[in-house]
């Protein structure tokens, strides 16, 4: 074994800095944060090369004195904090000291800025750390970081670097998690020329979603607004259809700062776990509000991870913020005919890629019609161009609208440029000039008498949207006097016609939501009743089994159970809800016990219920059985008093609905 060394400082520095800086991703950021903290209202990011050969961030924030600029690139030197009690409160996204000492240890780093009392700036160039020149230089208020030849220094760290296209895509998703968080800031993001990521920085975080994400997204939006104690949650979650296959389209900050942090995202998914199917993620946008004491940021050097004092406190808080903005709503999934879409409901292009896209598609058209042209001869290159035609509404297409503009336009052809009177002759009106003077060789121009106008009634605009009867809500009372029941399809789905559209059923999902919704109400005001069982269910528990059990006895008691210990780390499960029979099975019982695991820290009676809920199903009507009309408008009645009747407790759609508009398309009685 050798003898104990101290290393040297660059060694230090590239040893460090493999903490902070893993990609271009992350430097870029390390100097946007920065930029935020510096009180910037616009930040663009340009690179080129993926980010490995240039990357710069130029913002219009405070600056920095060139006395302090020195300084800057030296480990452990901050201005945001100045002892370690600050690190309780602080509220700066970043405070270790360590990022541009890091980036300049493993690249060459050019640095540009100026404060706005200063009449010159300052530019700085340092090469793998070492200062190699500082000067002063005409600038404009702000900072200027470029950054070239990342990794040039450290080649066993470059060759792990992944392919330009790669490394380019995960700077666009950094910039857009720091869009997403700061709404009120402008930000650009250019790669390879290029303008990629676009926002206007009017704090309006719709705007930056609709901007990152899309129109598909932006119009399936719940607005969140809820404060409990130290935790205020603010932000939009999107509905049960904008949903995914992985955790992507999960996006909450913390004071303004993009973290991963398995409490939230527990606590999101199990806000949706009645309104989506097993295995999607939804799409949330929250912002988290959270006094600093109770934070501990300085977990890992990327400050992506935290703590909290009270993780209980922020899991319930998100879950029912979820669960109650997503409760009350119409959820009802509209199904088109004949249309490419994604059956999951999950959108696959943001904004950013379909404008990609049609530039490409477009440049490419253009390029064809300019080769096109060249071709031709020179008198014939140049164009005209056509008048630009009015849009074609549905209307126009409509036979009565079509005659009434007919009449009219013959009316206007044959109408007099001087003021005329009519005289009635055999029947018609005769069309006379008033001054004979003024057209004597006029002949008179036989018209039908005028009779009163009747102005066509234009077809109206057939869209596939809700029609606002009442409150427009398929499940009200008021709508419930509207239904016709039309029958039942397949011994499994009910046809509802209501207003102009077609509702359809599924009664093993209605079912399932009446019996979960109905034990939810048994619980809050304590009124279960208990089925007795003959013979008992046994259950042998394993240790781990038992104890968690044992933690969560209580709750299987108050919900109707009645289980007794039957020997050696087996028990008797005697009596079960009234309302879900099909819950006596050993290796159900064994599921619901198993689940608890999952669940963080100490639970609520209503989370446990969620697990309960999944069992639910087990006592519903079944598909392929036939139910009379009578128990299908009762089956509906109960929906009618539930407060989220559109998804059964696994997720699944209980209706969906089809326009008028859908099928008057597919029988091409509109075109």
């Amino acid at each position: 074994m050798g003898r104990i060394a101290i290393l040297d400082q660059q060694t230090i520095d590239k040893i460090a800095a493999g903490e902070v800086v893993e990609r271009p991703a992350s430097v870029a950021k390390e100097l946007v944060e920065n930029a935020v903290d510096a009180g910037a209202s616009q930040v663009t990011v340009e690179i080129r090369e993926g980010g490995i050969g240039f990357l710069r961030v130029t913002d219009n924030g405070s600056g920095m004195e060139k006395e302090d600029i020195p300084l800057a690139f030296l480990r452990h030197s901050t201005s945001k904090i100045r002892s370690a009690g600050d690190l309780t409160g602080v509220s700066s996204l970043g405070f270790r000291g360590e990022a541009l000492s890091s980036i300049a240890a493993v690249s060459m780093v050019e640095l540009i800025t100026k404060t706005r009392e200063q009449t010159l700036g300052s530019r700085c160039y340092l090469e793998g750390g070492i200062q190699k020149s500082l000067e002063e230089i005409g600038a404009p208020d702000g900072t200027t970081f470029i950054v070239r030849n990342l990794f040039y220094n450290t080649p066993a760290r470059k060759k792990f670097l992944r392919t330009e296209i790669t490394e380019a895509a995960a700077v666009h998703e950094i910039m857009t998690h720091l869009a997403l968080s700061h709404p009120e800031i402008s930000f650009k993001v250019i790669v390879n020329n290029q303008m990629k990521l676009q926002t206007a920085g009017n704090g309006s975080l719709k705007d930056v979603i609709y901007h990152i994400y899309g129109r598909d997204v932006a119009m399936r939006l719940l607005q969140v607004e809820q404060k409990k104690g130290p935790v205020q949650i603010s932000g939009y979650v999107g509905k049960p259809e904008i949903s995914r296959g992985n955790r992507n389209y999960e996006n909450y900050f913390v004071n303004g700062r993009y973290v991963k942090s398995k409490i939230i995202a527990k606590g999101i998914e199990d806000g949706y776990r009645t309104f989506m199917m097993q295995h999607r993620y939804p799409f949330v946008c929250l912002e988290l509000q959270i006094d600093g004491t109770m934070l501990d940021v300085n977990v890992h050097p990327t400050k992506m991870e935290l703590r909290f004092s009270d993780q209980n406190l922020v899991y319930d808080l998100v879950r029912q913020v979820v669960q109650d903005t997503l409760s009350g709503k119409e959820l009802i999934p509209e199904v088109t005919i004949g249309r490419q879409a994604d059956s999951k409901g999950a959108i696959q292009k943001s904004v950013s890629e379909r404008h990609a896209e049609r530039t490409v598609s477009e440049q490419q058209v253009s390029e064809t019609e300019q080769k096109a042209e060249e071709k031709l001869p020179l008198e014939k290159r140049w164009k005209t161009p056509a008048p630009a035609k009015e849009p074609v509404t549905p209307q126009d297409k409509n036979l009565d609208y079509f005659m009434a503009e007919m009449r009219r336009r013959v009316e206007d052809r044959h109408r007099q440029p001087s003021p005329s009177v009519l005289k009635e002759e055999n029947g018609y009106a005769v069309s006379m000039p008033a001054r004979a003077e003024e057209q004597p060789k006029a002949k008179p121009v036989l018209v039908r008498e005028k009779q009163p106008e009747v102005k066509p009634v234009p077809a109206p605009k057939m869209q596939p949207e809700q029609l606002q009867l009442f409150d427009g809500r398929l499940l009200s009372e008021e709508a419930a006097i509207q239904h016709v029941i039309i029958g039942q399809l397949f011994d499994t789905y009910w046809l509802v016609q209501y207003a102009d559209k077609l509702y359809i059923i599924d009664q093993h999902a209605a079912h399932e939501k009446v019996l979960y919704e109905r034990l939810m109400k048994e619980l809050k005001e304590r009124t279960f009743q208990s089925q007795y069982l003959s013979p008992p269910v046994i259950l042998n528990l394993s240790m781990q089994e038992e104890q968690m059990f044992l933690q969560y006895r209580h709750f299987f008691d108050d919900m109707g159970f009645e289980i007794e210990e039957f020997g050696d780390r087996a028990y008797a499960v005697r009596a079960v809800p009234a309302d879900l029979p099909g819950i006596a099975k050993d290796d159900i019982l064994l599921e619901l016990i198993d689940s608890l695991s999952e669940l963080p820290g100490n639970i609520s009676s209503e989370s446990l219920l969620d697990r309960v809920a999944s069992m639910s199903c087990k006592a519903a009507v079944r598909g392929n059985h036939r139910m009379s009309v009578m128990e299908a408008k009762a089956l509906i009645g109960e929906l009618l008093t539930l407060e989220n009747p559109y998804n059964c407790p696994h997720g699944r759609p209980t209706i969906i609905s089809m326009t008028k508009y859908e099928l008057e398309k597919k029988f091409k009685r509109i075109v």
